[in-house]
């Protein structure tokens, strides 16, 4: 069955290259990679990922920068601060963001988060990437926090013990010494909570809209 597993990874790739191969005997690999064009059902094609690419990105930087403070913020809460009873209530809830449909992060990033960036940013479209970065960002909250308040959590007690007996106080034993300690799996935490944002498709396709266009003012509609 483990045979099986990297056999059908096999497949994927050696069907991924062989498309790919045909593809590229048409299509130079400059321009693919270069125009700002994406019309692949059009007559007069153009399959310039560029666009895509810019989408990705910036919404993958919005998210990233919602999400990665405020999911460490919350772990060294939860880890170093919460009572035993509010972490075994909270931490679930939060672990509950991640079970939500995407469709449903999205709609709400289209007719509630929309409105509001809107009342703050008039000229802003109604087809926008920073409001769906700001709900991706939301989404991968869980992803960052849970995670790394596991590998705080892990620490030793007696790291903790002996920041205090050398007088330091929880939020310099916080940030020092168990942030530190733990930081292979909170690395490990914000590489999944990327990898989520760079793979989410739906929230950007209601979001961003569905319409490739490149344009100036940092939006994809």
């Amino acid at each position: 069955m483990a045979f099986s597993s990297v056999m059908v990874t096999l497949g994927i790739v050696w069907v991924l290259f062989y498309e790919s191969f045909s593809f590229f005997k048409t299509i130079s690999l400059w321009s693919f990679l270069t125009d700002s064009q994406w019309t692949p059902l059009f007559e007069d094609a153009h399959y310039g990922i560029m666009p895509l690419v810019s989408g990705t990105v910036v919404t993958t930087l919005v998210a990233v920068s919602v999400a990665i403070p405020l999911g460490t913020v919350i772990a060294i809460y939860l880890s170093e601060y919460a009572p035993h009873k509010l972490r075994e209530i909270v931490k679930p809830l939060l672990e509950l963001l991640s079970a939500v449909p995407t469709v449903v992060y999205g709609y709400f990033a289209l007719l509630f988060v929309t409105p509001l960036l809107q009342k703050m940013m008039p000229d802003l479209p109604g087809f926008n990437m920073l409001a769906a970065g700001l709900v991706m960002g939301v989404m991968i909250i869980p992803y960052i926090s849970s995670l790394s308040e596991d590998a705080m959590r892990a620490v030793p007690m007696h790291i903790r013990e002996g920041s205090y007996a050398m007088g330091a106080t929880r939020f310099q034993t916080a940030i020092k010494v168990i942030f530190p300690s733990a930081l292979s799996g909170i690395t490990s935490a914000y590489i999944l909570g990327f990898s989520r944002a760079v793979g989410e498709t739906m929230i950007v396709a209601i979001a961003a809209g569905l319409q490739p266009n490149l344009t100036w003012n940092g939006t994809l509609f």
